[in-house]
């Protein structure tokens, strides 16, 4: 059985390339909360894989979102950065598919946009 997976890459526009090493967490609202399911970095081409602490159980329909920590990532290049982080909070519907969620930052600036 397919389940529903959600991953991410992150594009920095200022120089074209990847942005490597970003943390990552995956978070689901309970109650006007929200809670952590899964941390994780991107990858040297910018990407994360599957970002659920639990892969074999499928996500559950309802509000999601996923925070980038792209402060620490421009202070690495000794680059000021307007935003500490980017929250993109979204809306799962109740089936199986794969959602890729892009986000494409700039010291001042970022956008994202539902991937495939």
């Amino acid at each position: 059985m397919s389940r529903n997976r959600i991953t991410t890459h992150i594009l920095d526009t200022s120089i074209g390339k990847p942005a490597a090493n970003v943390k990552v967490h995956l978070l689901e609202e309970w109650d006007t909360a929200w809670s952590i399911l899964g941390k994780t970095r991107t990858d040297a081409d910018g990407r994360t894989g599957f970002i659920s602490t639990d892969k074999n159980k499928p996500l559950q329909a309802g509000n999601y979102k996923i925070m980038f920590f792209i402060e620490q990532y421009f202070q690495e290049q000794d680059i000021d950065s307007f935003y500490p982080w980017v929250e993109i909070a979204f809306k799962l519907p109740k089936n199986t598919e794969h959602y890729h969620i892009p986000l494409l930052i700039s010291p001042f600036g970022f956008t994202t946009y539902r991937g495939s």
